[in-house]
């Protein structure tokens, strides 16, 4: 196993290290604030000036569209922005996305945030040419956002086989209908292109095709006739504007044959490929909130008194932290492990360590970033403090790209194998 970043990589982590404590951490307490006025004027979905102010900066640095991997990135790192013209491995973006996780704006700084990042994977990995000129470059370069749709509300999308949306083939074009929801991306005004997972084989209508060749991916630009925004949802009252999610409608959608991603059928191994990197990226943004969340923690418990002591002196404090460092470090490492596996090997690899580190990640950093607020008692519930955004984006993903369960079970399927 090599963990080592390339010296490349090296150099780029105190390149965004240094952008984050020159331009982002300074203006992060007003961004929030200026966010919460925006909320109450009802502005909240037209993303601050900010934004794109240090978007342009990050940009000039080479420090943009990272996570391109380097199997794929070719012309299009050295097109559209990033430093060295080449994209990375797994293993060197992972300590890139831990930096970008101690911000709730970097990952849009850097035009590395999710969906975005799955979605433009998807193109260079299984788009044609016409997909990338149409939808690729303009997310690359920014002027455009994305969003993801699969889940729905009818039913048990943790098996993503009950999916009850069609995307039909007739004639020439694709007929897309169903209801999907946390569709994330779909609140930002410059969202415009959907990537909609569907059913294109009826169960029962051909027997010969398996339940993993029944769904295609499909390209849906948010402009098409019969694409319904029908409210935007919150997770435990937090929006995540500008970027938001929401629940979406197709009904009698329609768009040419030529928007299929891969083929008809392909979704769910292109779903696979997907998801794996994707799983990278978010487990180790939340060992970065797990760091903040510590140093918070720590800070606290030095300069708070109770009962004649620090805090960190009183119930268990010190061995919390202890816990704490030591669960950090083996979340790092086991995330690391996974991105170094699908290296090495691709998706099939790492079907184990990713599911792992999809488990274990943001359980640890609930666990931290709970510590955390306690630490600071009520000013830890509010929003004075990154704590409470935190421990509902680690919440919410122990479900998003796969509950707990699921990934538990497979993991176990894949032990039990090794002995039958």
């Amino acid at each position: 196993m090599d963990f080592a970043a390339s010296p490349r990589a090296a150099d780029l982590r105190e390149k965004v290290a240094a952008f984050l404590s020159e331009e982002i951490e300074p203006i992060e307490p007003a961004y929030h604030r200026d966010l919460a006025e925006a909320r109450l004027k009802g502005t909240q979905w037209t993303p601050l000036p900010v934004i794109e102010e240090l978007k342009a900066k990050a940009r000039a640095r080479g420090l943009w569209n990272l996570f391109l991997p380097k199997e794929h990135a070719g012309e299009y790192a050295a097109a559209y922005g990033t430093d060295g013209g080449e994209g990375l491995s797994n293993v060197d973006y992972a300590p890139l996305a831990e930096l970008m996780g101690r911000s709730a704006i970097a990952p849009l700084v850097f035009n590395c945030n999710a969906p975005d990042t799955g979605n433009m994977e998807v193109l260079l990995r299984y788009g044609t040419q016409e997909q990338r000129d149409t939808w690729l470059d303009p997310l690359l370069d920014g002027r455009i956002r994305s969003a993801f749709t699969m889940t729905e509300p009818g039913v048990a999308s943790s098996d993503a086989t009950n999916m009850a949306a069609t995307a039909v083939v007739d004639a020439d074009e694709v007929v897309v209908d169903g209801r999907k929801w946390w569709s994330t991306g779909v609140g930002h005004p410059d969202c415009r292109i959907f990537v909609f997972m569907g059913l294109s084989h009826p169960p029962g209508a051909n027997p010969d095709v398996d339940r993993h060749h029944r769904h295609t991916m499909v390209l849906v630009p948010r402009d098409t006739p019969g694409v319904r925004i029908e409210r935007l949802l919150t997770t435990m009252g937090y929006a995540d504007e500008p970027i938001g999610h929401g629940e979406v409608s197709f009904t009698d959608v329609r768009v040419p044959v030529t928007n299929i991603l891969s083929g008809p059928g392909e979704a769910f191994s292109i779903a696979q490929g997907r998801l794996g990197p994707g799983r990278i990226h978010h487990c180790m943004r939340l060992i970065g909130a797990a760091e903040v969340a510590l140093e918070h923690a720590i800070r606290r418990g030095l300069e708070r008194t109770a009962f004649g002591k620090p805090l960190v002196d009183l119930g268990g404090n010190r061995e919390r932290i202890a816990d704490a460092r030591i669960a950090i470090e083996q979340a790092r490492l086991l995330v690391l492990n996974a991105a170094w596996k699908l290296d090495e090997g691709g998706p099939l690899n790492a079907l184990s360590e990713v599911s792992q580190i999809k488990v274990a990640v943001p359980n640890v950093a609930l666990g931290v970033i709970d510590m955390a607020i306690q630490l600071h008692g009520g000013a830890g519930l509010s929003d004075d403090l990154p704590l409470a955004m935190s421990w509902v984006n680690s919440r919410a993903l122990r479900l998003a790209d796969g509950p707990d369960e699921v990934h538990r079970g497979l993991i176990a399927r894949l032990e039990l194998g090794k002995h039958r």
